[in-house]
């Protein structure tokens, strides 16, 4: 296999929740293996430094925007504008997500709304808005980032956890609808990374090394680690890979 199969040059590739942690961490990758990137989140300023970043380290060509993908028409609004800056749409990358941590008979239901909303239903949102274009186009590659928690359980973790087993179940069966056009769908399980969302547990040094004991590598990932898998999903390299779901957790989900 030539590395030439790993190669993302002039593909446009749209990464929500792309600012920091994970998010960031795939749209530099992309951007590093020739791709031009849309930034998303909720905040625009953090957007733009992470696109500022990414575009003086690259030399890629990287937009940034202000979308909550709970929202259909900013979704679509998303999707028009990346058009209109890049003239298409190749890769879609759903990272945006939400933990409110709580026992089931604590959480507000605005909390588990919110939870299920911007884990779930921001996936499906963002695949109906790029569906039209990477139909017409005969080629996409969408990425859902899922994680081990909707594969495995965890106290105090019903809403995340049941919001990242149904995307998980979502890729699975969006892979059989779009493979007819020539659209990858695959779901990215990632373990315990060192990410914003998860500081308030690696700020505990208990609770750390409680999570660190069960891995069978002994350690939390580092952001950087999840980039080789989303080249590889995104890219040529993957193309007989769709309905796969990835596990990035050190050796957690094996046990």
């Amino acid at each position: 296999m030539s590395l030439e199969l790993f190669r993302l040059d002039d593909r446009i590739a749209i990464i929500t929740g792309g600012s920091r942690g994970l998010g960031k961490a795939m749209a530099s990758a992309l951007a590093s293996a020739g791709a031009n990137v849309v930034i998303v989140s909720r905040h625009l300023n953090e957007a733009q430094v992470t696109a500022d970043e990414i575009k003086n380290s690259t030399g890629r060509k990287v937009l940034a925007l202000e979308i909550d993908v709970s929202q259909r028409l900013q979704v679509e609004k998303m999707v028009t504008q990346t058009i209109e800056e890049f003239g298409r749409v190749d890769i879609l990358i759903n990272n945006a997500g939400l933990n409110i941590r709580g026992g089931i008979e604590e959480l507000r239901m605005e909390d588990l709304t919110q939870v299920l909303n911007i884990n779930l239903i921001g996936p499906i949102l963002c695949c109906r808005a790029v569906a039209p274009h990477m139909q017409s186009q005969k080629y996409g590659r969408v990425i859902n980032i899922a994680s081990i928690l909707g594969s495995v359980g965890m106290p105090n973790r019903t809403s995340y956890s049941s919001s990242k087993g149904a995307l998980i179940q979502f890729t699975r069966t969006l892979a059989l609808e779009w493979a007819p056009h020539n659209i990858t769908v695959n779901a990215i399980c990632p373990g315990p990374f060192a990410t914003e969302m998860n500081r308030p547990l690696m700020e505990d040094p208990q609770v750390y090394q409680t999570f660190a004991s069960k891995i069978p590598l002994g350690r939390w990932g580092d952001p950087e680690e999840i980039g080789g898998v989303a080249i590889f999903l995104a890219s040529e390299a993957s193309s007989f890979v769709t309905g796969a779901t990835i596990y990035v957790d050190g050796g957690y989900t094996a046990q």
